[in-house]
């Protein structure tokens, strides 16, 4: 039987005035969300949603609305799916039903408020011929809430809130571990801060934080815990660069690099800085950080002005590094691949939505011509770190022993410390994190170019 879409068109969106209600924070999410099922990342569809935002606090909402809808994929897109008699073609009215669905089944007690505003939201949106239908699918999943999330939680994708399959690859790589990963995928991220080594001590800061009435604990080396995540207006010290925000996991790559002072180091993918700033604590070297994306290399610029640190900044494609090279070998490189990011789904929630099985050999295709350019960098002796967001094991250990087959002058270093279940003599080459209260799923392989 023919299908035919449901479509209504929008007049131009109405300008969201000073304190916003719950209905204008669901009219910027309902933008967000519907450019991401476009295939847009969430980060742009937020940054460009921060800067339109005539209010600090609209935008703060807004993005909550949007993470609580995005954690929910596999269920309120169900739901949806199963709510409406025909498909919904409008992107901003579909994004504006995902976000609501999500926030009744989060709030079921506040579900007359929820409900109203946002019938109200779709006005605000300028599809007024459309609150009618918003209002049928709310009322509707309000009363058959319990049936329907109990059957969509009956599937896998629906319980875990990933696709299927996602779920099967993390079965198979991680046997005893998928289902940990996954849970923890969904939970909200930790806020872990590096602390700058150059100006003061983990414990003289975690005394300052202790005076400044926030409840941390020390990780090891750098790292420090924050008991509940706060803005960063309120750190002592951040504006003045004592302090970063920095995961856990992603602490390990300055550590892992062994840099030291005098060295000729290339950090490459490098924004939006983050390990560029901590390979500049850890040692006074000559650094150079690359980057294709312009606007996030004046991120690099940022972070290293607020630390107080210097490094040359080149925009331009790490596989190209006749861009950067001037002919000089690097003792140092780390290279922070293009990857799925899978191991930071719970900052990035719409990576849920965007991925799809089929982008791993694109991915796998830049991440080996980026391994073979940056290797010709590499001084005789040098090391280069492979570093990934992903808990993938195609574009980790896969990529790496491909690249040991092609290049027998390579040797993969032991990695102290990162063997997965604490089993660092049986396995010394692991080094994949995976996702935990305390840390994103990160993972590293150490390369040295032998002189033989």
């Amino acid at each position: 039987m023919h299908v035919t879409p449901v479509t209504l068109r929008s007049a131009s969106v109405s300008t969201v005035s000073a304190g916003p209600s719950l209905a204008q924070a669901f009219v910027a999410a309902a933008e967000a969300i519907g450019r991401v099922s476009g295939g847009e990342s969430l980060n742009a569809a937020l940054a460009d949603m921060k800067h339109r935002a005539s209010a600090q606090t609209l935008a703060a909402a807004a993005q909550d609305l949007c993470y609580n809808a995005l954690r929910s994929y596999g269920v309120v897109d169900v739901a949806l799916e199963r709510l409406l008699q025909r498909p919904l073609t409008d992107s901003p009215v579909r994004g504006l039903l995902l976000t609501a669905l999500a926030e009744l089944a989060a709030r079921p007690k506040s579900a007359h408020a929820v409900v109203h505003q946002a019938v109200e939201a779709a006005a605000l949106l300028g599809y007024s011929r459309a609150k009618g239908l918003v209002n049928a699918v709310m009322r509707n999943f309000q009363r058959r809430m319990p049936e329907l999330l109990s059957e969509i939680e009956a599937t896998e994708s629906g319980r875990y809130r990933h696709s299927q399959w996602w779920i099967d690859e993390l079965r198979q790589a991680y046997p005893h571990e998928w289902e940990s990963v996954l849970l923890e995928s969904n939970r909200h991220p930790p806020m872990v801060l590096r602390v700058n080594r150059r100006r003061l001590s983990t414990k003289a800061y975690l005394e300052k934080l202790d005076r400044a009435g926030i409840l941390a604990r020390a990780l090891g080396q750098d790292a420090v815990l924050l008991e509940k995540p706060c803005r960063v207006e309120r750190l002592p010290g951040f504006a003045g660069g004592e302090v970063s925000v920095q995961d856990a996991g992603a602490q390990r790559a300055g550590p892992l690099l062994d840099v030291r002072d005098g060295m000729r180091v290339l950090d490459a993918c490098a924004a939006p800085g983050g390990k560029t700033g901590h390979l500049l604590e850890l040692a006074d070297c000559e650094l150079v950080a690359v980057d294709a994306d312009g606007v996030r290399a004046q991120r690099i610029a940022e972070n290293l002005s607020r630390l107080k640190l210097s490094a040359k900044i080149v925009v331009g494609d790490c596989r190209k590094p006749e861009l950067f090279w001037e002919e000089k070998p690097f003792d140092r490189v780390l290279l922070d691949a293009p990857c799925s990011g899978s191991g930071v789904v719970r900052r990035h929630p719409d990576i849920k939505w965007l991925r799809r099985k089929t982008d791993a050999p694109e991915f796998g295709r830049v991440q080996a011509e980026l391994l073979e350019a940056l290797w010709r960098v590499v001084a005789p002796d040098g090391k280069l770190l492979y570093a990934t967001c992903s808990v993938f094991p195609e574009e980790n250990g896969a990529q790496v022993d491909g690249f040991l087959l092609r290049h027998p002058e390579a040797e993969r270093l032991p990695l102290p410390g990162l063997a997965r279940n604490g089993n660092q003599a049986a396995r010394p080459f692991e080094g994949q994190i995976l996702p935990s209260a305390h840390s994103d799923g990160f993972f590293y392989a150490l390369l040295r170019k032998t002189t033989a």
